[in-house]
């Protein structure tokens, strides 16, 4: 059914809560903000960071950008590599290349650390092109992110095409364009999100998205 499939990172292809978590401690620190319960802190996995900082602890967008600049004090040289790859993605990654389908990434995380990471975990050439945010905040929405993606990777018929993500962020992406997505419930994202902000599909497991999209 889809020859073309755009895979988000964090909370879908690997688990990058404790770097993001940690990295997210780290700036709020600075600005006299101590998190006692990190697992608060998840909600900055997926989003835009300047948006998380915004949104949930009240940041001027100034506020908010330099923000995003402390955390990336920890998150380039630290939280960067502390995520792993979900058990049995490797192994979708895989079947999915040998039948033949075009294989994207699309993350609101900058670019250059997304290929930093995908490297790291050697699972980087599976991607026809790995796409991303800019260092300077721009091209951070996930409509964005999938346009550019499609772009880079040569792919002018979007019809074919589906997004895979853990949040709510992903599936409104991918609705721009008319395009089907796939709502993983391993990551970071709930049933409930996914299903109110209208999901194709949920997939339980790692495997399930074999099953829908092979």
């Amino acid at each position: 059914m889809y020859d073309v499939i755009l895979f988000d990172l964090d909370g879908t292809l690997t688990d990058t809560g404790l770097g993001v978590t940690n990295a997210a401690a780290y700036a709020l620190e600075q600005y006299g903000i101590t998190v006692l319960d990190r697992t608060e802190l998840e909600r900055f996995v997926g989003p835009p960071l300047h948006e998380s900082f915004m949104r949930f602890y009240g940041f001027s967008e100034e506020q908010a950008f330099e923000a995003v600049e402390v955390y990336r004090e920890y998150y380039r040289d630290k939280g960067l590599f502390e995520n792993t790859i979900y058990n049995g993605m490797e192994a979708v990654l895989k079947q999915l290349s040998e039948a033949g389908k075009t294989l994207l990434v699309a993350t609101s995380k900058p670019e250059v650390f997304a290929r930093r990471i995908l490297e790291k975990l050697g699972i980087a050439d599976y991607f026809t092109y790995i796409a991303g945010a800019n260092l300077d905040g721009t091209r951070t929405k996930k409509a964005e992110v999938i346009a550019y993606a499609l772009r880079e990777g040569g792919i002018e018929d979007g019809t074919k095409a589906v997004m895979v993500g853990d949040r709510e962020y992903d599936i409104f992406g991918a609705r721009e364009f008319g395009m089907d997505s796939i709502g993983v419930l391993f990551g970071y994202g709930s049933r409930g999100e996914l299903e109110a902000a209208g999901a194709t599909y949920i997939a339980e497991s790692v495997e399930d998205i074999w099953e829908i999209c092979g």
